[in-house]
């Protein structure tokens, strides 16, 4: 598994928004998350931007079941 450090740089996008929402998800669930959720985590953050940027602020949903319902779980993050 990636080391904190590197998921870390791979969370900063450039976009404050997409920092914000990745960082914290690293910050508050990513070392407690099951094994299968960090992997959802990880191909995530092998998206563009402007796919993760669609997922968290329009309806727009993954095709991928996987990625869907890491996309699903930040996306309630955000909302709380």
């Amino acid at each position: 598994m990636l080391q904190l450090k590197q998921l870390r740089w791979q969370c900063r996008r450039g976009t404050k928004e997409l920092d914000v929402i990745l960082c914290g998800y690293l910050d508050q669930y990513y070392e407690e998350s099951n094994e299968a959720e960090q992997g959802q985590f990880i191909a995530l953050l092998a998206l563009e931007d402007n796919m993760l940027l669609a997922y968290f602020f329009s309806r727009n949903m993954p095709t991928n079941p996987e990625i869907r319902q890491i996309v699903a779980k930040i996306r309630t993050l955000i909302i709380n």
